[in-house]
């Protein structure tokens, strides 16, 4: 895990997201202490429980994204799931476990590829020699009588020449356009038709690594080109030599100390147990089925037994209908740290357009980047574009910043579609144009019609 200190992760996270201090700093300390836990020593290390967070706040307040970063930054397995999709055990929907098993294939998959880079270099000295082989295949050995000697071994003097040669062509990129035959896995496997995709997911069980040691893997052959040859190979290499026992160690012991599951739209699972009918039924089941996941337990998956008493859980909902207090008693219990998002004002939008590294202003400069056309937005057109999406906002669903996707894409819609065309070099957009495109939008009560 990264050392950042508190003030480090916040710092980090400004880059990406425009205010919510509160919500940056409860996280940031939740972070620093998985990293102080992991240098306890003694018994105690075993006791000390995560803090588990409840964000509360309108869609597009940075909720999700505020936790995707988070996990960026610790390099942590990371998983966003809907509470909604799961439901009581009895009722059609997922098994709360399944997210575990979800988390653990994220651990798996990081680590592999972890692993992977770590044997790259060995993995294509290896391809070479095989594209090598195929390129210029060896010469056989037969017993050589004893007055043939010397011109045997001018001919495999000749041929380690040219496979030296071969070899420095390869390397340069001089081959590129030779095209060879090799050997790739058939991964097709007809029995998998016969299953749900539900009962496998269900089951946790992997059909293919069931019956790979019963039955030998089939090898079908490709035609390509040497550098595809190369990857291709090169990933069959670095797979034989990666220990997936050490792998899956290593993963479980990460996933167990330093996951991150997000709890998305909890509030959707929030009350219900009043008698109603219909999809609301099982709300409390789920509620009840959530509990020991997230107090502390061990899930089977097909890599092992996986605890999950350490593993970090941030929910988030709205809490529009339902409040945190209609949740059960002993999931509140499981979510001690409850912080509030606050609404985006129009002076929020004017950052989010212009500050964070990935601003939506700075993607569409570098795209039409790609066009050879310079974009350039104005300060009163980025104003006027952040008071638009604010007054859509009030007017219609207030969807956060998320608004300013539907208004951009608006605005730029013509310029997008007409710019390969176009002879300018350099476009200026500034209120003037903002309102000129944009008016009707405001005006127009059916806004679904411009900007869903």
């Amino acid at each position: 895990m990264n050392e950042f200190t508190p003030r480090q992760i916040v710092e980090e996270l400004d880059k990406y997201i425009i205010g919510q201090d509160q919500a940056k700093k409860s996280v940031a300390i939740a972070l620093r202490n998985r990293w102080r836990r992991q240098h306890v020593t003694g018994d105690i290390k075993d006791e000390i429980m995560p803090n588990n967070i409840i964000l509360i706040g309108p869609t597009g307040v940075g909720k999700t994204e505020i936790s995707r970063r988070l996990a960026k930054l610790a390099e942590a397995a990371f998983i966003k799931v809907e509470a909604s999709k799961f439901t009581e055990v009895g009722y059609v929907g997922r098994d709360v476990d399944s997210i575990i098993r979800d988390l653990m294939d994220i651990g798996v998959q990081m680590v592999r590829q972890e692993r992977a880079k770590e044997v790259e270099g060995k993995a294509r000295n290896i391809t070479i020699d095989k594209l090598l082989d195929i390129l210029l295949p060896p010469i056989s050995k037969k017993q050589k009588p004893v007055g043939e000697m010397d011109e045997s071994d001018n001919l495999e003097l000749r041929h380690q020449r040219t496979r030296e040669k071969l070899r420095s062509q390869l390397i340069e990129g001089k081959l590129n356009d030779r095209m060879i035959e090799i050997d790739v896995q058939n991964d097709s496997t007809p029995m998998m038709q016969i299953f749900s995709p539900v009962g496998i997911e269900e089951m946790g069980l992997n059909i293919q690594e069931l019956f790979g040691g019963l039955m030998p893997k089939k090898m079908k052959k490709r035609k390509t080109t040497v550098p595809e040859a190369l990857k291709i190979i090169t990933q069959q290499e670095a797979q034989k030599l990666i220990d997936m026992e050490a792998v899956i160690r290593e993963a479980t012991r990460r996933v167990e100390n330093s996951g991150i599951v997000f709890l998305d739209e909890i509030d959707k699972i929030a009350g219900g147990g009043s008698g109603k009918q219909g999809p609301d039924v099982s709300r409390e089941g789920v509620q009840r089925d959530l509990l020991p996941v997230v107090e502390g337990t061990t899930v089977v998956t097909k890599y092992g037994l996986v605890k999950t008493d350490h593993i970090l859980f941030i929910a988030s909902g709205a809490f529009h209908v339902a409040k945190p207090s209609d949740l059960i008693p002993e999931l509140q219990g499981r979510f001690p740290i409850r912080v509030e998002l606050n609404s985006l004002t129009e002076k929020d939008f004017v950052r989010i357009l212009t500050e964070p590294e990935n601003a939506l202003i700075k993607q569409y400069k570098a795209l039409l980047k790609t066009e050879n056309v310079e974009l350039d937005f104005t300060e009163d057109g980025i104003c006027e574009i952040a008071s638009i999406a604010t007054s859509v906002n009030t007017i219609a669903e207030n969807i956060g910043a998320r608004r300013l996707h539907t208004i951009m894409t608006t605005l730029l819609e013509e310029l997008l579609f007409n710019v390969p065309e176009t002879k300018k070099k350099k476009i200026v957009i500034d209120a003037k144009e903002v309102k000129k495109k944009l008016e009707a939008i405001v005006k127009d009560e059916d806004l679904s019609r411009y900007i869903l």
